[in-house]
């Protein structure tokens, strides 16, 4: 009888603690799915400011056409991969396809950006300085967002790669985040563009 309390009782142990990892990785990922919403959040509005920024840019660059087609494009493409990858952001692929994506996009910008320089009644235009106030805000909220989201990836990464809890994170189904990295190193460097 002893023997049987003893296999019952370490079986109980065993199931809790299997259900209490099991929880705390539900817990995780849902809190790096949270952080990632706040990202696409950020991320939809920036998309929505580029149209008007291109439309403001279209009446003083009519050379730049390719310039500003291909802004949109990029906007387009990062808009698509960052639905695919809000659908799901524990989907490694969507992930990545979002990473380059926004790869696209930073290019396309920074071209932008520089063929501006070149313009100045389109940089003293009011609606240009306002709009790219909103976007240099937006980019801002941006990058602490996906600080947080990085943050919270780390958290669970780290705590379905540990063990015990990583003999429960295979089985369930617990795969790896995907950080949001920079992935160009060209990109590190922000372009320099002044409006005065």
């Amino acid at each position: 009888m002893t023997g049987t309390l003893i296999t019952v009782a370490v079986v109980v142990v065993v199931a809790l603690m299997i259900v209490g990892i099991y929880n705390k990785l539900v817990s995780l990922r849902n809190q790096f799915k949270n952080a990632f919403a706040q990202i696409d959040v950020q991320l939809k509005r920036r998309y929505d400011l580029i149209p008007n920024l291109v439309n403001t840019a279209k009446g003083y660059m009519a050379h730049e056409k390719d310039t500003l087609e291909a802004v949109i494009q990029a906007r387009n493409q990062a808009s698509s991969a960052s639905q695919a990858a809000a659908a799901n952001p524990d989907n490694a692929a969507a992930m990545q396809s979002l990473l380059g994506a926004e790869s696209a996009l930073s290019g396309a910008m920074s071209k932008l950006l520089v063929t501006v320089e070149r313009y100045p009644d389109l940089k003293a235009n009011e609606s240009m300085s306002q709009l790219m106030e909103e976007l240099t805000s937006t980019e801002n909220k941006v990058a602490f967002a996906r600080q947080a989201y990085n943050d919270s990836v780390m958290t669970y990464n780290t705590a379905r790669e540990t063990f015990p809890n990583v003999l429960i994170a295979g089985p369930f189904g617990f795969q790896a985040a995907v950080l949001f990295e920079i992935q160009d190193e060209a990109e590190r460097v922000a372009p320099s563009v002044s409006f005065e």
